[in-house]
């Protein structure tokens, strides 16, 4: 099957050396590893295991940061439902950068672009899910005074000057060539990509944006008109997708609920979801995986505990040699990623009934300043 990656849409086996061919990025380099993992106290492995593999401008960045001129973050979500785990993990990575760099951090909640994507959902819907979402995001615990979340829909009185003269620079030509819009898109959808590309324009620094590979048609557009504008070229750097629990390719969706663990999920739930539906790469036998050994690149477990559940290096080797020798079975491999699952799930839930939202919305030394400004 081939392989297909958008904004909005990931079929088949992602080949990622290839993406990067496609999309005109550059694999992250043995250099740029070794000056992220000297910054960063959490989530290295996510550098060093190569889930973050791809990126635009990075060393530019990280120049920029020695120099003393400094970058700002930016991400987003898009409240279509529910948060799952595949939804979380880059996030994270995000406010691990913030953290090693002490930068300011904006996240874009494209309660607008879920709107018009989605023609079965009603706006009730979106802003049900866009509360649910924002709270979720702000118990990461993002730096609240240098963090600042906002909706579109919301905040769109502050920067509609600013959208308009980025819209005036997108010809329908090039939208309809990078995005695939058809004669059935909506209008809407259409302008959307000038909103998206806003949040890069906030500060007169470079932007630095962790997001997974799908979204980097917006950057290819902002690159082209940036300069323009009298602003950076916007940097990335991408990840690769989180797999779902049904197979190693493709990424997590919300539209498949047996390929995804949400953050809701209790125990029980965890348990069931993983033993039942996560791909194995398990022989058929007991004495067949005692003799062989399993297979750790398709078993999502082990990528799982790879990407972001076990972070002790040593331990995920040993790990791997069990279960590649045959000694540790499928089961077992499968009982250590639920204990760990559940564990994170546990902590995630205590800190959203403990998180104060509106220090992110607007209380924040961040957010209080970003309601002020009008980018005229």
């Amino acid at each position: 099957m081939n392989s297909k990656v958008t904004p909005w849409e990931v079929q088949g086996e992602v080949d990622y050396d290839k993406l990067i061919q496609e999309f005109g990025t550059k694999k992250i380099d043995k250099t740029l590893k070794e000056k992220l993992l000297n910054k960063m106290k959490e989530g290295p492995n996510m550098i060093s295991r190569d889930f973050f593999f791809s990126h635009r401008d990075l060393d530019i960045v990280l120049k920029d940061h020695t120099e003393g001129k400094g970058f700002f973050l930016y991400t987003g979500r898009g409240p279509s439902g529910q948060m799952h785990l595949g939804h979380v993990i880059p996030l994270l990575f995000t406010k691990y950068l913030q953290d090693a760099f002490d930068v300011n951090l904006y996240i874009q909640i494209t309660d607008d672009e879920k709107f018009l994507y989605n023609r079965e959902r009603t706006w009730n819907e979106i802003k049900k899910n866009s509360e649910d979402n924002i709270r979720n995001i702000a118990a990461l615990g993002f730096n609240p005074n240098k963090t600042f979340i906002f909706r579109d829909s919301e905040y769109i009185k502050n920067i509609y000057p600013l959208i308009l003269k980025t819209a005036r620079k997108i010809t329908f030509s090039t939208a309809k060539a990078v995005f695939g819009f058809t004669n059935e898109t909506s209008i809407g959808m259409i302008n959307y990509p000038a909103s998206q590309i806003v949040p890069t324009f906030f500060e007169k620094k470079r932007c630095l944006i962790p997001s997974a590979i799908d979204q980097d048609p917006y950057w290819r557009i902002q690159r082209d008109i940036a300069e323009t504008l009298g602003y950076y070229k916007t940097a990335a750097i991408h990840s690769k997708f989180f797999p779902p629990l049904t197979g190693v390719s493709g990424k997590m969706s919300s539209s498949i609920k047996e390929s995804a663990v949400w953050l809701t999920d209790d125990e029980k739930t965890v348990k069931k979801k993983i033993n039942k539906y996560a791909f194995s790469g398990g022989k058929e036998t007991v004495e067949e995986h005692r003799k062989k050994g399993g297979e750790v690149s398709v078993d999502v477990s082990f990528q799982w505990l790879d990407i972001f559940f076990e972070p002790d290096d040593k331990r995920l080797k040993e790990i791997k040699e069990e279960y590649t020798s045959g000694s540790m079975l499928t089961g077992e491999l499968k009982e250590i990623l639920i204990g760990k699952v559940n564990t994170f799930l546990e902590k995630h839930r205590e800190a959203v009934e403990k998180v104060d939202v509106e220090a992110y919305l607007y209380k924040g030394k961040l957010a209080k300043e970003m309601w002020d400004k009008n980018y005229e």
